[in-house]
């Protein structure tokens, strides 16, 4: 739970700003925002599993975090997305359990 609810929280400011803009928020796109958030908590909670200091595994957590977009940002990294062939998408030569309803 905690895993998540740090997750949450680093994508929250993200998503809130992309909807005030009237924008689909990045994190629904391409881009590492959720999956740099979820790796960063995921360092907190295994290091206080394992009986860490707080503030060692926070500073781990944030580094991982941070890296992963700097990298991400820098070097154009992006999660798989799938795209619909055009043909698909016009709905062209599509059986009837196909189309769309």
């Amino acid at each position: 739970m905690a895993a998540l609810l740090g997750m949450l929280t680093g994508i929250g400011g993200g998503m809130t700003r992309d909807i005030l803009l009237t924008e689909i928020p990045q994190v629904l796109r391409s881009d590492l925002y959720a999956v740099a958030a979820l790796a960063g908590a995921s360092i907190v909670v295994i290091g206080d599993v394992l009986g860490l200091p707080y503030a060692a595994s926070a500073l781990a957590g944030g580094l991982l975090c941070f890296g992963l977009r700097f990298m991400a940002i820098r070097y154009g990294w992006h999660l798989p997305v799938a795209h619909l062939s055009a043909r698909r998408r016009a709905g062209a030569d599509l059986s009837d359990d196909e189309k769309p309803h």
